[in-house]
C-alpha cells in the first residue's frame, strides 16, 4: 500500500506515527465498511425459523458498525490523511473474503458472518499493537474498542452455531 499523503494538522504525533495510524486505520476502514455491507445483505435476505432474532441481531450489528465506521473514519482525518471510504476504494482495499451474495439461510449467514467477524476481529488486534507501537496511543484506544465491538459480535454469532 501507498504511503499516505498527510495534510498538516495541529496533531503533534511525529509523522511516522501518523502515516503508520492512518495506514492502520484506512485498512480497517475498508474492512469495517465491506462488514456493514455483508451484515446488511444477511438483514435483508435472511429467511427461516430464526428470521425475527436474527433480522433484529443483524440490524444491532450494523448500527453498531456504523458508530466504529465513523469514528475510524474520523480519526484518519484527525491525523492529517484522507479516508478510502469510497465504494470503489472499499472494493479493491478489503481484506475480507467475498461475501455470498445467494445465501438465504439464517445459519449459513451466521457462519458466513462469524468467519468475517473473525478475520476482521483479528486485524484489528494486530492493528492494535502496531499502533501502539508507532507511538499512538489514541489509535491503539480506538482500535481496541473496535476490537471488543467485533468480539462481543462473534460471541453471539457462535452461540447462534453452538447445538
Amino acid at each position: 500500500m501507498a504511503k499516505p499523503k498527510l495534510h498538516p494538522v495541529a496533531n503533534d504525533l511525529g509523522d511516522n506515527a501518523k502515516t503508520a495510524s492512518v495506514t492502520l486505520l484506512n485498512a480497517a476502514l475498508a474492512d469495517v465498511m465491506d462488514l456493514t455491507n455483508s451484515v446488511r445483505m444477511a438483514h435483508w435476505t435472511v429467511k427461516g425459523p430464526q428470521f425475527a432474532a436474527l433480522h433484529a441481531l443483524f440490524e444491532t450489528f450494523y448500527d453498531q458498525l456504523g458508530e466504529q465506521t465513523d469514528d475510524v473514519a474520523e480519526r484518519i482525518v484527525q491525523l492529517g490523511g484522507t479516508p478510502n471510504g469510497t465504494t470503489q476504494q472499499v472494493g479493491s482495499l478489503t481484506r475480507l473474503a467475498p461475501y455470498d451474495a445467494t445465501l438465504r439461510a439464517g445459519l449459513d449467514h451466521v457462519k458466513a458472518l462469524k468467519d468475517r467477524y473473525a478475520a476482521f476481529a483479528a486485524t484489528t488486534r494486530a492493528a492494535v499493537d502496531a499502533s501502539a507501537e508507532a507511538g499512538d496511543a489514541d489509535t491503539a484506544d480506538l482500535l481496541t474498542g473496535l476490537s471488543r465491538v467485533l468480539d462481543k459480535a462473534l460471541w453471539m454469532l457462535e452461540a447462534h452455531l453452538e447445538a
